[in-house]
């Protein structure tokens, strides 16, 4: 199957070209020492489906961030900073429910995280979020594996929209984006298996397509997921392969860069893609712009690149 054309917007101006729906969090990053034992730190936001809202709007192009806050400064300091960066928002506050939270813990070995979202707004994502009428006219929706681990809802949430989102006439955009802590390896696996081979363009890291697939090449992914439209599996330094229906794989090499930190740049790849996608542009040069948008992210701290 190859993937089809990008829909005709049916009333200009009215819709983004793209819809990208999933929780961003508060993060926090210790800025003297290890979480343990740090005095001072950092408040930003953490969230990979609105790093990619936020690089296509630096693109140029017209991207809205779909999701749930908790009514609360945590939210508020969320939303300012999106709308900041030229991300239309289409949230939901919460009374109930928190805005998640992430603490980044730097260390000599890199660092981890630790999450507070479990029964955040967030969580309680649910099927029809998004109706068939709110997304006509939108090009793309993108979502990632993230948001169905959030809970059985949200899960639900996803399904439901990939269905919507072809009824509306726009593509389904799905980076697989693994989250171990979040859920079992099994049900990561079924679940994630079913997602990306369902969209019309997958995204997927090479080395977690083996830790939760079992499959070791570009080639074993695209053959474990032979309906996807556009199959990206993207190798670190190595670069990125594309797989178009059934024409001859696409393979263009990652750029040589000096990493300070890994975390957004699956992210900042995605939206490098999408927003060459929208452009119209060869399957090369997506991959090219998807490796020059992460380049960006690779060279400093940030999940995002710093607003001008």
């Amino acid at each position: 199957m190859s993937t089809p054309s990008l829909p005709e917007t049916r009333t200009p101006g009215t819709a983004p070209e793209v819809v990208c729906i999933g929780e961003t969090m508060a993060l926090i990053t210790p800025t003297d020492a290890a979480l343990s034992d740090a005095h001072e730190a950092s408040l930003g936001l953490a969230g990979a489906e609105s790093n990619v809202t936020a690089g296509l709007a630096a693109a140029g192009h017209r991207a809205a961030w779909a999701s749930r806050l908790g009514d609360d400064p945590l939210g508020v300091r969320i939303s300012s900073e999106l709308t900041r960066r030229g991300v239309e928002l289409w949230v939901e506050l919460d009374r109930d429910a928190p805005t998640g939270v992430m603490f980044k813990d730097p260390g000599a070995e890199g660092s981890s995280v630790h999450y507070y979202r479990r029964g955040s707004a967030a969580s309680r994502l649910a099927p029809g979020y998004l109706s068939v009428e709110q997304l006509t006219g939108v090009k793309i929706v993108h979502t990632t594996g993230i948001t169905p681990a959030l809970s059985p809802s949200a899960r639900d949430m996803v399904d439901r929209l990939f269905q919507d989102a072809r009824s509306a006439g726009a593509l389904v955009s799905f980076d697989v984006n693994d989250r171990r802590a979040l859920w079992t390896m099994e049900d990561a696996a079924t679940t994630l298996a079913r997602l990306a081979n369902a969209a019309d363009i997958t995204l997927v890291g090479r080395d977690e397509a083996e830790r939760i697939w079992g499959t070791s090449t570009a080639e074993e992914i695209r053959a474990f997921l032979p309906d996807c439209g556009l199959l990206v599996v993207k190798d670190g330094d190595v670069g990125a392969t594309a797989f178009d229906g059934d024409a001859e794989p696409v393979f263009v090499p990652a750029p040589v860069v000096e990493v300070v930190e890994p975390v957004g740049a699956g992210d900042a790849f995605a939206s490098g893609f999408l927003a060459a996608t929208l452009e119209g542009k060869p399957l090369a040069e997506r991959l090219t712009a998807g490796h020059v948008a992460a380049e960006r992210v690779l060279t400093i701290a940030a999940d995002m690149p710093p607003f001008d």
